[in-house]
């Protein structure tokens, strides 16, 4: 290593004129540097080819992660099958089930909407006040005609009331007992009240049994069931009653899923004698316009990939991930996304997707809309979230091209990349330590030198005087 001294010394010589005369630090520089020249340069070249490989490969990706993503939304917004609506959306609302895809018109009478069990028990003089301790009892199921019809299969729900429990004590203990009844307490002009709400539906209604405790009397005041002459049944649990094409059907809440096949309503309002349309619209012009976006997208990726994989230049044109994503993205036209399907809809080329002979794509309008024509359930049923269909397929391309684990793959290729663009740096590091160290012993070897150098011609000078001294007497 050179120290200051050292160098110290060496400028001083060379200011004083003597030694050599040349910059020996800078030598020492210049030839430490040359020395790892090449190397240097080759690493550099690799570095920069390392990161090209790194950005096309990511930038393919990242076009199928877009891809992906966007379809999925679209397929998630569900217009690109055929929609229900309710002529009179006063009575009710109605969405897809998911289980098949409807089609034609229903007729839809409702006549009586579902409605939940509210009770109010009697006035207390103040929330505040307390009503004994004991065991409250919510027992479910039918009340009719004056009596009460116990569902077994639902079990009764026991609540603690302890002693000095107020009013507004056993309604926090009822909600909390999560027992699909809520509670609250009404200040109304006879007093406070203790207010219960079930769940709709015929099922769901309720009767209150109490124990309680005989040294802190009182909770039997809460008690209800239909023969209580105390307390007030302000509305009966029913089921919702409804007529789809005339028939007569019922639901035991107000969301009644497949009484029209494939459709879930959520009825709203009766119209007795006034029955409403249920239709579907007509998605064939969604479907050829995300049809025509996704064509444009794939043929956007398939521009870049192409260019990556350029054997004349391509920065991807050996890598096996973006050869295997371009043979899938061949085949993609004619693979099957719809394995289970019987009618004319199960492959992309059904869709009007063909593939040119440059791995483009370009989209057969006539044959989607003989498609559609044929098999509108079926077009409709490959765009969904399920397991199959349009976006399953550009997913699993996706995740496929994704994948770190597979050395096959975009994700692997990357990874890989990575990993090597990291020992480049390692290697830059090491490189540049090892060419400071020849850089420090040049300087060193030749710093020596030059004092040498200078010591030599110092003495040169003295005896080159002492001559002249001695010459000069002998005169």
């Amino acid at each position: 290593m050179v120290t200051t001294s050292s160098t110290t010394t060496s400028s001083l010589v060379t200011a004083l004129g003597g030694g050599s005369g040349i910059d020996m630090l800078s030598l020492a520089n210049d030839l430490a540097t040359a020395q790892f020249a090449a190397r240097n340069d080759r690493l550099v070249a690799k570095s920069e080819t390392l990161d090209a490989r790194i950005s096309a490969a990511s930038n393919i990706k990242s076009m199928l992660y877009g891809l992906s993503s966007s379809l999925g939304d679209r397929v998630r917004v569900g217009d690109l099958s055929a929609q229900p609506s309710v002529a009179n959306a006063s009575v009710a609302s109605a969405g897809l089930t998911g289980t098949r895809q409807p089609k034609g018109s229903y007729s839809l009478e409702v006549t009586q909407l579902a409605k939940a069990q509210t009770l109010a028990l009697p006035a207390y003089p103040a929330a505040t006040d307390t009503v004994g301790s004991g065991t409250l009892t919510l027992r479910f199921g039918t009340i009719a005609s004056g009596g009460f019809t116990e569902d077994t299969s639902h079990a009764a729900v026991g609540i603690t009331v302890a002693a000095g429990a107020t009013l507004a004590d056993v309604a926090s203990a009822i909600n909390g007992a999560n027992a699909g009844v809520s509670a609250y307490v009404a200040q109304t002009v006879d007093g406070a009240q203790l207010v219960l709400k079930g769940k709709d539906g015929a099922a769901n209604g309720f009767i209150l049994e109490a124990s309680e405790d005989v040294a802190d009397p009182g909770l039997a005041n809460l008690a209800w069931n239909p023969s209580s002459t105390t307390g007030q049944l302000l509305s009966t649990a029913v089921n919702s009653a409804f007529k789809v094409d005339g028939l007569e059907m019922t639901g035991t809440s107000n969301t009644v899923s497949e009484a029209i096949p494939g459709v879930k309503l959520n009825l709203t309002a009766t119209n007795i004698g006034s029955p409403t349309t249920v239709s579907f619209s007509d998605p064939s012009s969604v479907i050829t316009e995300a049809m025509s976006d996704l064509t444009a997208a794939l043929n956007e990726i398939m521009g870049e990939l192409n260019t990556a994989t350029d054997p004349l230049g391509g920065e991807l044109r050996t890598d096996p991930g973006a050869r295997a994503l371009k043979r899938a993205m061949s085949q993609l036209a004619g693979s099957v996304v719809m394995p289970n399907a019987t009618g004319a809809a199960r492959t992309l080329a059904d869709l009007g997707i063909s593939t040119q002979r440059d791995g483009t794509y370009t989209l057969d309008k006539a044959r989607l809309a003989d498609t559609i024509a044929k098999d509108p359930e079926g077009v409709a049923a490959m765009f969904t979230n399920g397991l199959y269909g349009v976006y399953a397929t550009v997913d699993k391309i996706y995740r496929s091209a994704s994948s770190t684990t597979n050395t096959n793959s975009l994700g692997g290729s990357i990874s890989r990349y990575t990993k090597q663009l990291q020992q480049v740096a390692t290697d830059q590091t090491e490189l540049a330590e090892k060419q400071e160290t020849l850089r420090a012993n040049l300087a060193s070897r030749f710093t020596t030198s030059e004092v040498r150098i200078g010591q030599s011609k110092s003495t040169l000078t003295f005896l080159q005087n002492q001559i002249a001294i001695w010459n000069k007497s002998d005169n």
